[in-house]
This record gives structure tokens, C-alpha cells and sequence, in this order.
């Protein structure tokens, strides 16, 4: 439907319930004269978007859920917050991504960024929420398939519009848990300027944004806007600067006998920061100072013989919120080529660098030679007694900062151009979307395994008598830069030899996508309860992906010259990311649409409409599918609608799942055939026999508003996908046991590399190697509902508005074959991909006018308690992570002045200082602290302050 400048000037303002703008519906709106030059104005033809559909004209009849989120109310409670962290306050997001949920820089989780902000709906996983900018898919912008929703222009967002439900039939693969829309404003007229500025209680997170927007119209027929946005965020760089968060992790083995407990304090007990000896007459002699022994001091023993509270042992620090720096850019151009014909083009880019500050390299029972130079020739005769060399452990350079640090550069940009028009009663629609996303990460202090292996094999030079390697003796061509290192002590280590054994790597990739759609839609005859609306789309894309890197995992080491820790299997750097030579996905589709209205001021239905919708999609790489929606919208009486959908939805596999190149991730994690817990490789890649998930949705709501002042919206849903893609990694708790229980005979044994059978359960059997397979055999299933109550009012005379948004989501089951059923509703941890889901989260958002240039907004989040991990058997009262609850308050003067109208507000984010509970993944092994701490979701900077301005002219 189109509709002339002056139809389409009210559509924002009475589109929304009041106060946070977030509402169930649209509602249209009368004509009215045109908004001065500092208001919204529209070229000729424009679109009225209803998300969830291409025939409902009016969201107020939409048989999906839809949330509609202002922008500009919804930032009023957290301003200086990037669009995408705003949008996770609401409660039907969770598992969502960003700069506090710290995944590391390797491994599909991450996309090869740890720190891109990434939409979750309900915890469903982040490729099956499509993401659209004004009814247009965003490329991808990670390597996994996932889009970096950074890319949106935030200055010139008018408004989110989130679908929670499965809508296949109408936008294409990847809508299975719903679709976020981000609605432009397209017809903004005058100049915007914002600034802030915050920082946490503990003088760190500083936050500062600035940003400015323009646009104004060229004559008659055009229209012209543009945008920028900067952001720096210095982040929180060690975990240790959150007292609360003391080393936490949990330690046992989830058994009857010794089950799972958390702690603080957590030291890994074989890893002290000086470095231990672990064999020969000095076994347990710990370097607390440089190159002087004394006896470890062991701390209090856990169920895991590696972990301690207290005592000498290592730590962890990475870091806690990740520093992003970015720029955002913004253009459109409106032309109307006639009455009834629209012309457009767009650019929307964003240019941004995150950090990710890792853990520190292990040396992990490295071989040393009983006369190095580096050791006291007391220490050396000692050494001596036992033979020639001994084993030794650290965790190394905590003394000088070489924590690995991740840099990533994204540079993502969209460019849009479209026709729309009117052809008789229908309107039409072309649209061209190129969008490229260049992502280079380069990792600082990447342990170089090779040069680790020169350097530790420390002799005298008989020619000079210096302390040179070894193997710059023995193969001086490959090896004479090698700096010899000093391992003894917690600062022993050189600069120089630490410069020579980390490296830096680089990767780089780019993701292209090509999309070129079409619609027409209009109404071609009226039945006896109104117009018949009907609709017809097709859409080509093609998406391509390419990568190279100077780390992968066919980079392995060359062992000629050196004599100790060197195996052939070993990557040439600690950390890898896959190259892949340029793969690409090309998708056709073909959909249809319609609304039936099927009754009309009846005594059974005020009004009563059937919608459905039908898509045939053809991939090149994974076969055909049709996906289908049925929906049902009734009007009982103007304040009482029930309505409901049934859908069939599909998610295609991404090309990371289907051509991944081979690549390995080091990781520790716990054998529990041995109880050991060495660093391993972690083996992945893609496969090219993937299928599309095929997803089953229904959701039912009412919405009813008994009095004017207040309404309320609840809707039940249930999702189910089937042959669901699931990263079947043989570590993992439920498959180790499903293997060990058949004795060896399970499939998921193929998932193990160890020396030998899987009934010896001795250290020296301990495992070498496991494998991560992506294979269509997971179940995934959840249920619930959505509550939303919106009242509004006086309080003494003033506005008073009043919000409440809530999810119920009591399941969220991942089944597999063999296996027992993870169910991640009401869990705070688990695997990588599976972030905390409690099964009961509210917002609730109040405004308050006192008077007519103040305002008062209140915003208060809350989650229901969890258990740490819905997996194995806990020690009494430990399982249990406490509920958690936020305040902020932003308090604004509005001052009007020749300039403009300005806007002074000072905000404060977790009013009262709330930490979050502790809580870890009970799949770390002998890492604590590394990433664990607190429920991702949870805010966990404490008390922040921000203060801002905003001018309109």
C-alpha cells in the first residue's frame, strides 16, 4: 500500500502506545496538514511496513506477534548504549552476543570476532534470527553465517520491529525463532546532534559517543538524508578489576561420588605463575621468585586434582568487556520519478575495531634439560641426580603482560538501490542489495609453538660461552634469531626471548552478497467483509565467502634441530583460523500471500481474517523446500482480538557449516575416561551434506483493552526444529559418556583421539585429540509465552506511563540420538552456544512528567533464579545461581532556544550497584576463571554513569 506525504506523516506517532514506543501493533492514522521542516516528511510514495507480512496493512490485524520498539524511547533509559545492547533488555532475547559475553576469538562461536554483537530469540541460536533492514536481508558478516547487527545506522533508526515466530514463507531461510527489523527513518528533515559521555563506579568502561544526522528535501520530488555516529569504548581489560569475580570455576566430576561444586579462589594447582617441577628430585619445588626453589604450597583440594582454593597455584585474567571503537555512515537519496513512481538509493556502512584480551600460554610438562643455564648450579646438580632432563610446568608471563589479544577490524557496508510504484490498485516493488563485509582479525601474542620448542632448549655456545639455543647450533639457518628463554621464575623471562616465541597472525575474510527482489501486492476485488488482499514475491541472492590466514591448522611445525617438545601433529601457532578458498551459495524463491477477510460487524466477530502464505526455495547447495504460514486474526469487539499462527519454517546450512575448511582450536577440557585434563586439539571443519533445519511453529495471543488506559497482549508459542545442525564435539560431557557407557562401540568414540582402548583408564591413555562434526541429527523444542501490559495515566496532574514485558520459556530442550536431552531453559552455563535462558525475565519501563520540560524514566530488569548447569550431579545447596535484578534511571531537561530544541540528561545504569551471582561452566576443566564468573545477560560493570545532550534543529 502507498501513501502521499501528507497520509504518511502521523503513521509514527500513532503507529505506538505511548511512553517506550514498544507495542503488539500499528495503528493507521487520519490525514493531517504537513510537520514543520524539524519533523518527519515523506517523498510522494512510501511504504507502510508491517513485519511478519506483505498483504496486512495494518499491524493491528497482524496474526503474528509483532513488538514494535521506538528507538528513541527505548535509548532513553540507557543513552550512549549501542542499538543492539538496548535491544537486549527486552525478554524475548537471550543468549545474545556482544563485548561482555566473552567467547574466544577461535571457534565458530566467535564468527573469528569474540566480541560482534550478535541477536538471539529465545536462546534458539543466532542463525536462526533473521535479521532485515527495512524489510531487506543484512548480509552476513562473520564467518559462522552470523550478522554483526553493528552495521545498522543507529542515529536514523526510527524504529525495531521484532517477530517471535517462524515467518519462512515471507522473508526466506533463517526466520525460524523470528525476525528483527530495523525500521529507517526515511523522511527525516532538519539537523540532530547527540554527544555523551559515561564510565563505571569503578572508573573504568569509559564510554563516549557522538553523533549527527542531516537530511532535508531538494524541491518537489526528492529527498535527501544522511548520518554518523562514533563510539569508543575503552572496555574493562582483566577480570580481576570486579572483586566479586574471584577466580571462580567449578571443580568435580558431576557424579554421585564426586559431584560438581563451585568455587572461588580457584587456582590450577600444576600451573604456578613462577613454574613448578613436576618430576626428578626436585618434583614439587615452585619458582616463587626468580630462579630460587621453595617448596609448593598447596591450597585446599577440590573434586578435581588440578584445582585448589588458594594455595600457589595459577590464575586466569582475561578480559571482562571488550573495548569497540567504531564508525557508522549513512546515506539515502528519495526521487520520485513520477506520481506514482519511486526511485532510492542507499548506503549504509559501519567501520569498527573490538578487542578480545585471552588467557596466558601453559607450558604443559615441558621437557628441560637438567644442566640449562639458566638454572643455579646447585639446582642443576640436583637435577642432575634424577638424569639428564625433567618435566616442568608454568603458567607463563603473568610477570609481563602477553595475555593473547585479538584485534578485530570489520569493515561492513550495504548499498541499496529500489524502484517502487503504484500500478492501478496494486503496488510494486525492485530491490538490488550488494553488501560486502571485510573482516581482519589480527591476534597479538600468538604462541608460536616452534619457536616456543627452540627457545626452551637453552646451552652454552662453546665458542663464545653466551647462553644461546640449541638449535641455533644445530640448524643455524632455521634458527639463528632464536633467543634462548628463562622459564624460571614468574619475570625471569626476557623481552626479547618473549618476542621471539609469540607472533603475531593475521586473518582476513569477506563475505559478498547479491540480492535482487520483487513484489506486487494490492487488492483485486472487495468481498462481503472487505478487501481481498493478495501478494506475489521473488527474490535471487547470492552469497560468497572467501578467507585467507597465516595461522591455520595445516601450519604445522618443523621439528629438524630440535631435540625436545616438538611433535610433527602440532600446529606452527598455539591459536588458528581457517583459510578457504572462495565458496558461494546461490538461492531462488518464488512466494505468494494473502489476506481473506471472512467476516465483518457479525454478531460472532467485529471483523474476522484468514492469512497465508506459501515460498518454494531452491539452494543450490542443500535442495528444495516450501515453506507455509496459516494465520487467523479475530476482532471479537473493538478491545477483545484473539490471534494465532501455524507455520512451517526452514533454516539452510551457512557455507561455514558446509565447506569450513579443516581447522584446530587448543583447548583443555577434562577426559573423564582418565580424569586428565591436557591441551588438546580441538579438530573442526564443515560438511558439505548438510540439509536445511526444518522448523514447526504455533502461537496463540489475545490482546485486550478493557479500559483505555491499559492494555495487555499475552501470546503462547511452541517452536520445534527438526534435523537441527548440531557441532557434535567428542569432549563434550553427554557424548564422552554415551561413547565410554558401549565400552567404545558408539559412533561418538570417532569423536576421540587417545593411545589407547577405550577400557584403559590409566593417565598415559589420556586423550590426544577430539572432533568437532556438524551433522542434521539434533532435535530442538521450546515453549512459552509473552506478557506485555501497558497502562497510562496521571500522577497528580502529570503523564504517567507504565510497561511491563515479560517471557515465560520454562524448556528448551536440544535432543540427540544416544545421548540424554539437554534441556538449557533455566541454566546459566553450558557448552559454547549455549548461553543462560531463565525461564522467567521482565523489563519494565516507567515515565513520569513532573513537569512539562522534565521527564523521568525508569527502567528495571529482572531474571528468576537458576541452576548453574542443568547437567550431572551437584554437592548439595551449589547448583543455584541467585536472581538478579538492575535499576536505571535517566532524568532530562528539555530547554527550547533559537537554536533548536535541546535535550540535557544525566542517566544511571544498575542504580544500586547490584554484582552480579557467580556462576561457571562446568566443561572448563583446569581453566578457572577464564571465562566463567557471571550468567551472560547479566550486567556485570556495576554502577554507571552517563551524561549526554541532544540538539534538534
Amino acid at each position: 500500500m502507498k501513501l502521499s506525504r501528507h497520509h504518511l506523516a502521523l503513521l509514527a506517532g500513532s503507529s505506538l502506545l505511548s511512553l517506550s514506543g514498544i507495542a503488539q501493533a500499528q495503528d493507521s492514522a487520519p490525514q493531517k496538514p504537513r510537520p514543520p521542516a524539524n519533523e518527519a516528511s515523506a517523498p510522494s510514495i512510501a511504504d507502510i511496513v508491517v513485519t511478519g507480512s506483505r498483504v496486512v496493512k495494518n499491524g493491528d490485524s497482524s496474526p503474528s506477534p509483532v513488538t514494535v520498539i521506538q528507538t528513541s524511547d527505548l535509548l532513553s533509559t540507557q543513552p550512549g548504549a549501542n542499538l543492539a545492547d538496548a535491544l537486549n533488555v527486552l525478554p524475548v532475547f537471550a543468549g545474545s552476543r556482544g563485548a561482555g559475553s566473552n567467547p574466544s576469538t577461535g571457534g565458530s562461536a566467535s564468527g573469528g570476532n569474540g566480541s560482534a554483537n550478535q541477536l538471539n530469540l529465545r536462546n534458539m541460536g543466532i542463525t536462526r534470527t533473521l535479521v532485515l533492514m527495512d524489510g531487506l536481508r543484512i548480509p552476513p558478516t562473520l564467518f559462522n553465517g552470523a550478522v554483526d547487527v553493528d552495521l545498522v545506522p543507529q542515529m536514523l533508526v526510527q524504529r525495531v520491529d521484532v517477530v517471535t515466530g517462524g515467518v519462512s514463507a515471507v522473508y526466506g531461510s533463517d526466520a525460524v525463532s523470528g525476525v528483527v527489523n530495523y525500521i529507517l527513518n526515511r523522511n527525516f528533515n532538519g539537523l540532530k546532534l547527540e554527544a555523551s559521555s559515561g564510565i563505571s563506579e569503578y572508573g573504568d568502561a569509559r564510554q563516549i559517543d557522538a553523533g549527527i544526522a542531516w537530511g532535508t528535501e531538494l524541491g518537489d520530488r526528492a529527498h535527501v538524508e544522511a548520518s554518523y555516529q562514533y563510539h569508543d569504548g575503552s572496555g574493562i581489560l582483566r577480570r580481576s578489576d570486579r572483586q566479586w569475580m574471584n577466580l571462580v570455576g567449578v571443580a568435580g566430576a558431576g557424579t554421585e561420588s564426586n559431584p560438581f561444586q563451585l568455587y572461588s579462589n580457584l587456582r590450577q594447582k600444576d600451573y604456578p605463575a613462577g613454574g613448578i617441577i613436576t618430576t626428578g628430585p626436585l618434583a614439587g619445588q615452585v619458582f616463587k621468585s626468580n630462579g630460587v626453589l621453595s617448596p609448593f604450597v598447596n591450597g585446599t583440594s577440590t573434586g578435581t586434582s588440578a584445582l585448589q582454593v588458594g594455595g600457589d597455584g595459577g590464575s586466569w585474567d582475561s578480559s571482562l568487556l571488550q573495548p569497540l571503537r567504531s564508525h557508522q555512515l549513512f546515506a539515502r537519496l528519495d526521487y520520485d520519478v513520477s506520481d506514482t513512481v519511486r526511485a532510492y538509493v542507499q548506503f549504509a556502512g559501519t567501520f569498527k575495531r573490538n578487542e578480545n584480551y585471552a588467557e596466558y600460554v601453559r607450558l604443559n610438562n615441558v621437557t628441560l634439560t637438567s644442566d640449562n643455564p639458566f638454572l643455579s648450579s646447585e639446582i642443576q646438580s640436583a637435577l642432575s641426580a634424577g638424569g639428564s632432563t625433567f618435566r616442568y610446568r608454568n603458567t607463563f608471563s603473568e610477570g609481563e603482560d602477553r595475555r593473547q589479544h585479538a584485534i578485530s577490524n570489520s569493515d561492513q557496508w550495504v548499498a541499496t538501490a529500489g524502484l517502487a510504484g503504484k500500478l492501478g490498485s496494486f503496488d510494486w516493488g525492485v530491490d538490488y542489495v550488494h553488501g560486502r563485509a571485510k573482516l581482519k582479525t589480527t591476534v597479538e601474542n600468538n604462541l608460536n609453538q616452534q619457536h616456543l620448542a627452540a627457545a626452551l632448549d637453552a646451552v652454552i655456545s662453546p665458542a663464545t660461552g653466551q647462553i644461546v639455543c640449541q638449535a641455533s647450533l644445530a640448524n643455524p639457518a632455521a634458527y639463528g634469531d632464536c633467543v634462548p628463554l628463562n622459564p624460571f621464575g614468574p619475570t625471569a623471562a626476557g623481552a626479547a626471548s618473549l618476542d621471539y616465541i609469540y607472533g603475531t597472525t593475521h586473518y582476513n575474510a569477506v563475505t559478498v552478497m547479491d540480492d535482487i527482489s520483487g513484489h506486487v501486492a494490492g487488492s483485486p476485488f472487495d468481498t462481503w467483509a472487505g478487501p481481498l488482499n493478495v501478494a506475489l514475491s521473488a527474490e535471487w541472492r547470492k552469497i560468497s565467502f572467501e578467507a585467507e590466514s597465516d595461522a591455520t591448522s595445516d601450519d604445522l611445525v618443523d621439528c629438524t634441530g630440535l631435540r625436545y617438545n616438538c611433535s610433527a601433529n602440532q600446529t606452527q601457532y598455539y591459536l588458528t583460523l581457517p583459510a578457504q578458498d572462495k565458496v558461494s551459495q546461490t538461492v531462488w524463491e518464488v512466494a505468494g500471500e494473502v489476506d481473506i477477510p471472512l467476516l465483518k460487524d457479525s454478531f460472532i466477530a467485529k471483523s474476522l481474517n484468514l492469512n497465508g502464505a506459501v515460498r518454494f526455495t531452491r539452494y543450490n547447495t542443500s535442495g528444495d523446500y516450501v515453506t507455509w504460514k496459516l494465520g487467523g486474526d479475530w476482532h471479537l469487539t473493538d478491545n477483545l482480538r484473539f490471534r494465532g499462527t501455524w507455520s512451517r519454517d526452514i533454516r539452510a546450512p551457512t557455507l561455514y557449516e558446509l565447506f569450513a575448511e579443516r581447522f584446530i582450536v587448543n583447548v583443555v577440557g577434562t577426559d573423564l575416561l582418565t580424569g586428565e585434563s591436557p591441551t588438546i586439539p580441538s579438530i573442526n571443519g564443515g560438511n558439505p551434506e548438510l540439509k536445511a533445519e526444518i522448523g514447526k511453529t504455533l502461537t496463540g495471543g489475545v490482546v485486550w483493552k478493557p479500559v483505555p488506559k491499559l492494555s495487555l497482549a499475552l501470546d503462547g508459542y511452541q517452536i520445534e526444529v527438526s534435523d537441527a545442525i548440531l557441532a557434535v564435539n567428542g569432549g563434550d560431557v553427554a557424548f564422552q559418556a554415551a561413547c565410554y557407557t558401549s565400552g567404545g562401540t558408539s559412533p561418538y568414540c570417532d569423536l576421540q583421539r587417545r593411545p589407547g582402548s577405550f577400557t584403559d583408564t590409566s593417565a598415559t591413555n589420556a586423550w590426544t585429540a577430539v572432533y568437532n562434526g556438524l551433522f542434521n541429527i539434533s532435535e530442538i523444542k521450546t515453549w512459552g509465552a509473552d506478557l506485555e501490559i501497558n497502562y497510562n495515566d496521571h500522577l497528580f496532574g502529570r503523564p504517567f506511563n507504565l510497561r511491563l514485558l515479560g517471557a515465560y520459556q520454562p524448556h528448551l530442550w536440544f535432543r540427540q540420538p544416544n545421548v540424554a536431552s539437554r534441556d538449557q531453559a533455566g541454566a546459566a552455563f553450558g557448552p559454547i552456544g549455549f548461553a543462560a535462558t531463565p525461564t522467567v525475565r521482565l523489563t519494565g519501563f516507567l515515565r513520569f512528567k513532573p513537569t512539562d520540560n522534565v521527564s523521568i524514566d525508569i527502567m528495571e530488569r529482572w531474571r528468576n533464579a537458576m541452576k548453574i548447569s542443568n547437567e550431572g550431579v551437584w554437592a548439595p545447596g551449589s547448583n543455584h545461581l541467585d536472581a538478579f535484578a538492575t535499576t536505571s534511571v535517566n532524568i532530562a531537561w528539555d530547554v527550547k532556544s533559537r537554536w533548536g530544541d535541546a535535550q540535557f540528561y544525566v542517566n544511571v545504569q544498575n542504580l544500586f550497584d547490584a554484582e552480579p551471582p557467580i556462576g561457571a561452566f562446568t566443561g572448563n576443566g583446569t581453566r578457572a576463571g577464564l571465562r566463567d564468573g557471571y550468567a551472560v545477560g547479566d550486567d556485570p560493570r556495576g554502577r554507571y554513569w552517563t551524561a549526554g545532550v541532544k540538539l534538534k534543529m
